[in-house]
């Protein structure tokens, strides 16, 4: 369940998106040179043109331009890294989208998008655990690596003043604010704990 948002939080939750989708293309654009499944790299081309619709799109909606790199991100080498990594930031991504869509449901098609990347990297890693072996074993390790860090970038994304309501805030009796929790529990790592 994703809680409503005030409009306050729309500026801020956009100005997210947008470093989101920029660190997200160039990922997606260094994840192309990695050594991935044939049907993996088709997928990530397509990938790339929606990330770089979305950030063009969130670039005219706050007229201003996102952070432009010069060197692509680097990226795990192993596919069975790689999917995991590519996986966790799809959901923490799908999450944000949510709540976007709650303050601007005029934008639901990127919501719609991130459903499609989560759905396809889940297989992805599904496909790496059922296989079993070294493989899996990698890719456990990776998820078990990733979620370690996942608080501090829940943390990073929600750094915006705007959303400092999320970031400290916890309403009586609970231990953590719950848009703060719903994100950090994104469900991005369930797919471990029904394959083993």
């Amino acid at each position: 369940m994703t809680l409503p948002l005030p409009s306050s939080c729309e500026r801020a939750i956009l100005e997210q998106f947008l470093k989101a989708e920029a660190m997200a293309l160039w990922a997606v654009r260094s994840a192309q040179a990695q050594d991935v499944p044939p049907g993996v790299l088709q997928f990530l081309r397509r990938h790339e043109e929606e990330e770089a619709q979305h950030l063009k799109q969130f670039e005219l909606l706050l007229g201003m331009s996102s952070h432009s790199k010069t060197a692509l991100p680097r990226m795990p080498s192993q596919w069975r890294i790689l999917a995991v990594h590519l996986y966790g930031y799809e959901t923490l991504g799908l999450e944000f989208a949510k709540l976007l869509v709650c303050l601007r449901p005029d934008l639901s098609s990127i919501l719609e998008d991130e459903e499609v990347h989560v759905g396809f990297f889940e297989h992805e890693v599904r496909t790496i655990l059922v296989h079993g072996g070294l493989a899996a074993d990698g890719a456990r390790q990776a998820a078990r690596a990733w979620r370690r860090r996942l608080p501090r970038t829940v943390d990073r994304y929600l750094q915006d003043e705007g959303l400092v309501t999320f970031r400290d805030a916890r309403p009586e009796g609970q231990s953590a604010h719950p848009v703060k929790t719903a994100i950090g529990e994104a469900g991005a790592f369930s797919v471990f704990e029904s394959n083993g």
